[in-house]
């Protein structure tokens, strides 16, 4: 049988200077090979698609203290971020443990700090959720370190088929393992208008939380389907219909913000994750050993303040920040993501 040749298929071009689709964006894509492009996107105050700008670093880094030879933990691994700058300070000496639940983005960032020369004799990344520390501390033993990045990745949001943003269309999925659990649509098929207006407000804080869920069951009920992210952005803006016009456009884009926020805490159960970790840190952490916590919403900080105040009152922390730390101004400039960020941090007795 003669041999048939494949025809060449041409890569997507990167179509103008402002390519539409998440794919196209194909140099950001790949930071390794497209530094100068990643670095002006960087500059402009945006971060490239598919990769994460880490927050607080040199806030998070002078609290830690990390010396060679210690045992840290990262709780959320992310990107990597942080975990590169971490394994920096042991200097090859010592050991990291990262954990994330999202099989998709860990096992990429395995391999980029595999390739940095951060391999298994000093990292290891375990698919697992920061609410089960005990059972990785368990193995590893007790940590000098510890730090939780509570913010979903850049990654995770500007990827449309994992449906974490309003701003493209795709599948309102929402999951941080999209290999567990329920979908934030099927979630939605499956709760009355009382129980999802006080998940807005719960986790979310949304105003507007009574006309939104009413719009949404009021949909389903009619047997509308509400199954990608431009559906439910289009119930907000049929609810947000009364609010003047001049204020609508801000007010949609706020709620969406908050809305999405909601479903994406109630399906991953995030603050039930949260209590767990919470709960289990000061067993993990060797004496003295230090914790450094970033949170995005005020229900997440409201938390972690309430169990470091507790747990100083009851002796087992001999220090915790009594004033929320905050991203410095430049870094908020460059990075927009990092203007809603709020640092704890707690010291064990």
């Amino acid at each position: 049988m003669e041999h048939q040749e494949q025809p060449h298929k041409r890569r997507v071009r990167y179509s103008g200077t402002h390519p539409k689709t998440y794919k196209e964006k194909y140099k950001e894509l790949q930071p390794e090979k497209y530094a100068d492009t990643v670095s002006k996107v960087i500059r402009k105050g945006s971060t490239p698609a598919g990769m994460h700008i880490s927050i607080c670093v040199k806030e998070i880094l002078e609290f830690l203290q990390i010396q060679p030879g210690q045992t840290g933990l990262d709780a959320t691994l992310g990107y990597g971020g942080h975990t590169l700058e971490m394994l920096k300070c042991l200097h090859s000496q010592g050991h990291l443990y990262a954990l994330d639940v999202d099989p998709i983005e860990s096992e990429k960032t395995k391999a980029r700090l595999e390739g940095l020369g951060y391999g298994e004799e000093i990292l290891t990344v375990l698919l697992e959720n920061f609410a089960n520390i005990d059972q990785v501390s368990e193995k590893a033993g007790k940590f000098d370190f510890v730090l939780a990045d509570l913010g979903v990745s850049s990654m995770q949001i500007d990827n449309p088929e994992r449906g974490f943003t309003y701003k493209f269309e795709g599948p309102l999925d929402l999951r941080m393992n999209p290999r567990k659990g329920i979908s934030a649509a099927e979630r939605l098929k499956h709760i009355s208008q009382e129980e999802l207006q006080g998940m807005l407000i719960e986790n979310a804080d949304e105003p507007y939380a009574e006309e939104i869920s009413r719009a949404v069951t009021g949909k389903l009920r009619k047997g509308r389907e509400i199954a990608t992210t431009t559906q439910l952005k289009e119930t907000i803006e049929e609810a947000l219909a009364f609010v003047p016009e001049k204020e609508r456009k801000e007010a949609v884009k706020k709620s969406c913000q908050r809305v999405f926020q909601a479903l994406r805490i109630d399906v991953n159960q995030e603050y039930e994750a949260l209590y767990a970790f919470l709960e289990k840190l000061p067993g993990v952490l060797a004496p003295g050993g230090r914790v450094a916590i970033l949170t995005f919403h005020s229900g997440e900080d409201r938390l972690v303040k309430k169990s470091f105040k507790e747990l100083r009152k009851a002796g087992i922390y001999r220090e915790i920040a009594e004033e929320v730390v905050r991203p410095s101004a430049e870094e908020c400039a460059r990075n927009s993501r990092a203007r809603s960020t709020k640092m704890r941090w707690a010291v064990k007795a």
